[in-house]
């Protein structure tokens, strides 16, 4: 595992390994790969004083960028990214709002709604393919809000493009596998799926 820290005055590795939100064994991804690491942020954001003290160094670092584009919403995708969009538009004094799937679609339900020009930031947890930021920044479009970034805590793409600024705390170059290629699949390790999509 390769590390690529953003906060250089804070060890986010260090608060993910107390936190144990980096889990070791056989996974498969959200996005259908396998891998031998998954990344429970949830485990992450039931300790709100650390995960404030991320944002808080995360802020200190981007504020600049962010404030500049003064920011009046944080958008995130259920289930993941809530908690941590909660806590960055608190830190924002911003509104915050999620989209949430209803069947295989991503959609903006309970009465949110996001307004023409709308300056919006989309915070979620952890950035593997991006498939959730993406559906996301379609359902901004779609309401014609103007997007103004993209956060994440962990970054564990393969420098994905969002056509927008973006901003995480901490990247992992993590290895991950086909199912018919994995490793782990052929030293016939059980397998667990901690995700939320089905």
């Amino acid at each position: 595992m390769e590390v690529i820290n953003q906060i250089s005055n804070i060890d986010v590795l260090k608060i993910l390994k107390e936190t144990e939100s980096i889990m070791e064994g056989h996974f498969r991804l959200s996005s259908g790969y396998h891998s031998k690491y998954y990344l429970q942020c949830a485990k992450l954001l039931q300790h709100p004083d650390k995960t404030a003290l991320l944002i808080e160094k995360a802020l200190e670092i981007f504020s600049k960028e962010i404030n500049k584009r003064k920011m009046q919403t944080v958008i995130s995708p259920a289930l993941g990214g809530i908690l941590f969009g909660y806590m960055l538009a608190y830190k924002l004094r911003t509104k915050m709002v999620f989209t949430e799937r209803k069947e295989k679609n991503m959609e903006l339900r309970r009465g949110f709604e996001l307004k023409p020009g709308e300056k919006v930031i989309i915070a979620e947890d952890v950035i593997t393919t991006g498939g959730s930021v993406f559906e996301v920044i379609d359902i901004c479009k779609k309401f014609e809000a103007d997007i103004k970034g993209i956060i994440s805590i962990v970054d564990r793409s393969e420098n994905i493009k969002f056509d927008y600024p973006y901003y995480y705390l901490i990247k992992l170059k993590i290895d991950k596998y086909l199912p018919e290629s994995c490793p782990l699949c052929k030293e016939n390790k059980n397998i667990e799926y901690p995700g939320s999509r089905k």
